[in-house]
């Protein structure tokens, strides 16, 4: 893509291909229910020309209480296809905070086979402080054709990770603030009590991006991992609160080499909301 980083286009990369046929914009913009957002909303009102919106609340497993899991690949099939895309055509993600839940999709597409998909660097605030074209016209596109091939092993559930904390190979690592992985703040979802995994370490997902929202330099997302002792040559579980951080932990991991990746889709959601999970905390 002629980018610094093989997972990343630029605003400028972006803008100059909005009318290539093969090319599908994601706006994948999602909230925490305590923001009082409405993404599909305010994706009307404004997005990138071309650009149709992805529900990851939506597209996902509808069987479990549990927010956003990872969709049966039928099911993902049926509805990106719906969405009017194809398999082959190249994907660029984007949201409307910068890095913040366009990985997550950028995962979920990677994880359904596709290997040509995209997040937009900065997101939309970098769009839109640069003036970039904008529109709250509805974006229309004739009904795709996908095949989904789902990669097992880069998504975890709550059995693998009984064994991951046990394993001395595996490192956990947890997208949260400190502060709620140290158990000393709490967690945004009601009754849920704050705290760590077993066997995990802790770097958070903001540490990683600028404050112009866009991921940060190669060698300095290698320092803050270095940092957190993670090991890039060992296998590597991310984790977060709902399975949507984890995944900027994952972008910026697989930027820097690390290639033994996972995400645990349920995260803390699910692994505080069941009795027999052991927690660690401070408080």
């Amino acid at each position: 893509m002629g980018e610094r980083t093989k997972w990343l286009v630029s605003t400028d990369w972006l803008e100059g291909h909005l009318d290539s046929p093969d090319l599908v914009v994601v706006d994948a913009s999602w909230f925490l229910p305590i923001e009082d957002r409405d993404p599909i909303a305010e994706h009307k009102a404004e997005h990138i020309p071309g650009a149709i919106y992805f529900d990851m609340d939506a597209v996902a497993d509808l069987s479990v209480d549990l927010p956003h899991m990872l969709p049966t690949p039928d099911y993902f099939a049926t509805s990106v296809e719906a969405l009017g895309i194809s398999t082959g055509q190249k994907i660029v993600v984007y949201d409307s905070k910068g890095i913040w839940s366009a990985p997550r999709v950028w995962w979920t597409f990677r994880t359904m086979g596709v290997s040509d998909v995209y997040v937009l660097d900065g997101g939309l605030p970098k769009w839109k402080r640069e003036g970039r074209p904008l529109t709250d016209q509805p974006t229309h596109r004739v009904t795709g054709r996908f095949q989904a091939r789902l990669d097992h092993g880069a998504v975890k559930d709550y059995a693998d990770m009984l064994k991951a904390i046990e394993d001395p190979e595996a490192q956990i690592v947890d997208a949260r603030s400190e502060e709620r992985w140290r158990g000393l703040a709490p967690e945004p979802r009601p009754n849920l009590p704050s705290g760590g995994m077993p066997n995990s370490k802790n770097v958070p997902f903001v540490t990683l991006v600028d404050e112009d929202g866009c991921l940060k330099p190669v060698d300095v997302l290698k320092q803050i991992f270095d940092e957190a002792g993670v090991d890039l040559s060992k296998k590597i579980i991310t984790s977060c609160g709902s399975g949507s951080t984890a995944a900027v932990l994952t972008l910026a991991l697989d930027t820097i080499g690390a290639t033994n990746l996972s995400l645990y889709d349920g995260s803390w959601t699910e692994w505080a909301s069941k009795e027999d999970s052991p927690i660690l905390s401070e408080a």
